[in-house]
């Protein structure tokens, strides 16, 4: 009988938490800071280098949104996504159609979040600066609605 409360609870709460992320999405693409900020650091898609937008999560898609224009990238097409302090070497070393090559490092955090996606045949690529502030409220939330999970790299170290 005990048992049967505790996983009768343990469901609700579950349930809860999931129904308050679906509901929270529009309120975590948006946020209500000025600084919430992705910057367009490259990709196969023509936007300049360094445009700042919002990313937004629905439940089949995300969309970066900067004043250049917009990416809408549907789940089901993911192939691959990392958080890391740079390119990684693998995807650095596609050939791929960049319209803008991402360059640089993050140093030590982890500051470019990057999707590769095949639309059609051909497969592309985002690639976003974003701070680990900023960009850690998204990581659960993008994993539980794409149903994979994002490479991201530990920079912290432990002891």
């Amino acid at each position: 009988m005990e048992e049967a409360r505790y996983q009768l609870a343990r469901a609700l709460i579950l349930a809860l938490a999931f129904g308050f992320l679906m509901t929270a999405s529009p309120i975590l693409a948006y946020g209500n800071s000025p600084t919430s900020e992705f910057i367009y650091a490259g990709g196969t898609e023509s936007i300049q280098d360094g445009c700042g937008g919002k990313l937004e999560l629905t439940h089949s898609s995300m969309t970066f949104q900067c004043p250049e224009g917009s990416i809408t990238i549907p789940y089901h097409s993911i192939t691959l996504m990392q958080y890391r302090p740079s390119l990684s070497r693998a995807v650095r070393h596609m050939k791929l159609p960049w319209k803008v090559k991402p360059n640089g490092s993050g140093g030590k955090k982890n500051l470019f979040f990057t999707v590769l996606y095949k639309r059609g045949d051909q497969m592309h690529a985002l690639v976003l600066r974003v701070q680990p502030e900023e960009m850690r409220p998204y990581l659960a939330e993008i994993e539980l609605s794409t149903g994979k999970r994002i490479q991201v790299w530990d920079y912290r170290g432990f002891d």
